[in-house]
């Protein structure tokens, strides 16, 4: 068995369900979400997911939950980012991830040419969450 990274997003005001499915539209891929009530609890926070995991295509893994207040406290800050990153097969599909994605965000940076002869974009997506991406070598193309 190999080990893995991967990126678990907490999301406030119960909006990992919405994210999951969103970042599911756009990534593709299959999409297994777990409530608190499938574990067995009851009230208010039984809708609310407990483990939500993407499998996309080509090895992503994008994962998240619910993060009720009373178990976990959510900041929002500039100190993880989600990358997503290929070569210049991949420009086309990594193009249109940045533009879904950003849809109802915050661009930071345009997806353009970068100084070290990338292309490079990044953006806080409409739940808060930051991305980067990255097209190895499709400035020179």
């Amino acid at each position: 068995m190999s080990i893995n990274l991967n990126p678990y997003l907490n999301f406030p005001d119960a909006k990992a369900r919405e994210a999951m499915e969103f970042y599911h539209s756009v990534l593709g891929g299959e999409l297994s979400v777990m409530t608190f009530g499938d574990m067995g609890t009851e009230g208010p926070l039984a809708d609310q997911v407990m483990h939500g995991q993407l499998q996309a295509p080509g090895g992503l893994v994008l994962m998240g939950a619910d993060a009720p207040p009373e178990m976990v406290q959510v900041t929002f800050g500039d100190n993880v980012s989600v990358s997503l990153s290929g070569g210049p097969e991949d420009a086309d599909e990594l193009r249109g991830w940045f533009a879904a994605l950003a849809e109802g965000g915050d661009v930071r940076q345009p997806l353009e040419a970068a100084p070290w002869g990338d292309e490079f974009g990044m953006f806080v997506d409409r739940f808060g969450i930051s991305w980067l991406v990255n097209i190895a070598g499709a400035a020179a193309s």
